[in-house]
């Protein structure tokens, strides 16, 4: 398996950032880490292991990123506000340096894969439903799709409601992103087992508005022993690649 450890300057982040690729061709698929997760982690957990024929037979290349949810998110220490801007400036980081980088890497021009477990998965769909024109498949583990989960309620504040799933996706009626959302290949996966039960129901809401718009995507639920953790993800990330158009 071709394996590069990789890095480039973020301007927006003022540091270096790293990241690693495993795999020589096929559609780049971007992963976010979940909850404190460094880019070595979707290796070090035996996701890559579990997906390496795909990667061997060159139909996906993953390219694992690294996190500042430390310094948004999960900075309890900020007001909720200043946790957004901080996740805004990753954004800008992913969509305006980490992609191009990676475009530069490859020389894939088409639409990407994003995918994450846990907090991972709700960067991986808020990722997707942002920028459709970058991500055109999307494979969400266990994530929580709610803002409030991280900084409470949040009122007015724009900055969060446009980082919170299930709250802007009912009021997306922008043909622009629903014709793109309609064309993609998406799948919200959650177990009902030990741990999930944070998740469910950003879930259930998000199938809701999914459903009332008409966006087809795949809405699994797995078995009430399937809990949120990496025993179950290294299961389901290889079933679903091998359910997708690659």
């Amino acid at each position: 398996m071709h394996i590069e450890n990789l890095s480039h300057w973020s301007g927006y982040l003022n540091r270096e950032m790293y990241l690693n690729r495993y795999g020589h061709a096929g559609i780049p698929v971007v992963v976010f880490a979940s909850s404190g997760g460094s880019h070595n982690e979707y290796y070090d957990f035996g996701m890559i292991d579990a997906c390496a024929s795909f990667i061997e037979e060159g139909r996906v290349q993953f390219f694992t990123l690294s996190s500042v949810d430390s310094e948004s998110w999960l900075a309890t220490w900020k007001n909720s506000h200043d946790q957004a801007e901080m996740h805004r400036a990753y954004e800008r980081y992913v969509i305006e340096e980490a992609i191009p980088f990676i475009k530069h890497k490859t020389g894939w021009f088409d639409g990407m894969m994003t995918t994450g477990c846990s907090m991972g998965a709700y960067h991986a769909l808020n990722f997707f439903l942002q920028h459709p024109d970058v991500f055109t498949k999307v494979i969400a583990l266990s994530g929580v799709y709610d803002a409030r989960f991280f900084v409470g309620d949040y009122y007015n504040d724009d900055a969060i409601y446009q980082n919170s799933p299930v709250d802007y996706i009912w009021n997306q009626n922008d043909g622009w992103f629903i014709d793109r959302y309609r064309q993609a290949e998406i799948v919200v996966c959650t177990g009902l087992g030990a741990w999930e039960q944070d998740g469910l129901p950003s879930f259930y809401k998000l199938k809701e508005a999914f459903d009332q718009k008409q966006i087809p995507a795949w809405f699994a639920e797995w078995g009430h022993d399937v809990a949120h953790d990496w025993e179950w993800w290294r299961k389901q990330m290889p079933y679903f690649l091998g359910h997708l158009y690659l």
